[in-house]
């Protein structure tokens, strides 16, 4: 057996693989002895069945597969050997002239598609923001209303005021007020902070149990707001409603906050970890900001990744990938297709080849206790959302089941590589650090 291979270009090249008889002969006849063995065909007994009859009946079918063995272990040690940096797969190059019956030697190609060489654009002299969020007045003074509205009391005015949680029955109505035969009836909670209308805001306030008051809840609502979930029907139907409804009022209650006082304070943050109305708020604040960090380095890499794949300046073997999108997904493409796929592709890719280059040349790599020490964060981030503190020894007896099952610490590998990426940019190019508010910062993303 010969493998060789010829370049056609710097990113293309032909892979040859030549098989003679001596390369797959002895296999094919210990084959068609098993099958001698333990061939069953009428007239004959098992074992006695002559030699050629089987091999006209299973030898080409026997050749096929074995040089198919041959030739696929044979092109990939031969891209291992020679240490061939390929994109995709090797496409073989079609035959249809191959004669099975009589041919003794065979010769097949593979086209590869071969990855660029360049230079890495990533310095000092390139800067990239990074904007810092910061919780400014207006988003502490949300947390601060939101804890103090969770955990406070409920009370039952006589009438609605602001920020009341009223409980009433839902009846479809026509133009004349009068209930729609086979209508939406549904009885639905719902809080006056969703309420966007002044003048159905100004026609419930001061409404007591049993009034009604008939509203189209088309115009009524805020943006966004789920009325088919708040009903219990099928968005459609809500749809094909006359969108007018009598509501009556049959429960009042609303939210006292609590005080923000010591107790407050003990009850969210642990008894003692704040001690003023101050110290509180600036809790909040600093919380809010190490939660946005994340947001802040998505930014970052978003920025970062833009940046350097301007700069990095490299081809793709465009028509491989071409005819590989072709026939790398689970349905096969048209080339028309895989050509309208492919400028999306070929960013894709050349941002994979610039992570890998990182990767290699600056040795990032993954250790078994830096994979643990993530899972176990992980998990101890995930129990603080529901209260709890897990203590040492069953963070690792989590972490370890979850790294057992193979998905799992592929993706937990894939996060931390992520961050060791992330972290090389931020370390290798200048950041230009700017303080934003939350809102601000949205609007950087549009």
């Amino acid at each position: 057996m010969n493998v060789s291979t010829s370049k056609k270009g710097d990113l293309s090249a032909i892979l040859t693989v030549k098989i003679s008889q001596a390369d797959y002969s002895e296999k094919v006849e210990n084959k068609l002895k098993d099958y001698r063995k333990n061939a069953s065909i009428p007239g004959f007994r098992p074992g006695k069945v002559p030699a050629g009859l089987v091999r006209k009946q299973y030898g080409k079918s026997l050749l096929i597969d074995e040089v198919n063995t041959i030739l696929q272990e044979a092109v990939y040690t031969h891209i291992k050997e020679e240490d061939l940096d390929i994109l995709g797969n090797p496409l073989p190059i079609e035959q249809t002239d191959i004669d099975w019956d009589n041919e003794k030697d065979f010769s097949f190609e593979f086209e590869l598609g071969l990855s660029p060489v360049f230079d890495l654009a990533v310095d000092k002299k390139i800067k990239v923001p990074y904007l810092k969020i910061v919780a400014d007045k207006k988003m502490v003074d949300k947390y601060v209303e939101d804890y103090a509205k969770r955990y406070g009391k409920m009370s039952q005015p006589e009438t609605i005021v602001d920020d009341s949680i009223l409980k009433a029955q839902f009846v479809e109505v026509d133009k004349k007020g009068q209930e729609v035969e086979g209508g939406i009836n549904a009885a639905a909670s719902i809080a006056t902070d969703s309420i966007e209308d002044k003048k159905t805001m100004k026609s419930l306030l001061g409404s007591k149990i049993g009034d009604k008051l008939t509203i189209d809840v088309s115009k009524v609502f805020k943006d966004g707001f789920n009325l088919s979930n708040l009903l219990s029907v099928e968005a459609v139907e809500l749809e094909s409603s006359t969108n007018l409804f009598e509501i009556e009022i049959q429960e009042i209650s609303k939210i006292e906050a609590a005080e923000l006082n010591q107790e407050l304070f003990d009850k969210i943050f642990g008894e003692g970890a704040v001690d003023s109305e101050e110290a509180f708020r600036e809790k909040i604040k600093a919380d809010a900001e190490q939660m946005f960090i994340g947001e802040s380095k998505r930014k970052f890499y978003d920025d970062i990744k833009a940046i350097v794949l301007k700069k990095t300046k490299f081809d793709l073997p465009k028509e491989f990938l071409t005819k590989w999108i072709q026939t790398a997904g689970e349905k096969p493409m048209t080339k028309e297709e895989a050509e309208k796929q492919y400028p999306e592709m070929e960013e894709s890719m050349k941002w994979q080849l610039i992570e890998n280059k990182v990767l290699k040349e600056n040795d990032l790599q993954v250790t078994h206790e830096e994979l643990k020490d993530f899972t176990k964060a992980m998990v101890a981030q995930q129990m603080a959302q529901y209260g709890q503190s897990p203590q040492e020894e069953e963070l690792e007896s989590i972490a370890a089941r979850v790294l057992e099952n193979g998905e799992e610490a592929q993706r937990m590998s894939d996060q931390v590589f992520s961050d060791k990426l992330l972290n090389f940019f931020m370390e290798n190019v200048k950041l230009e650090e700017k303080e934003v508010s939350f809102d601000d910062f949205v609007k950087s993303l549009k």
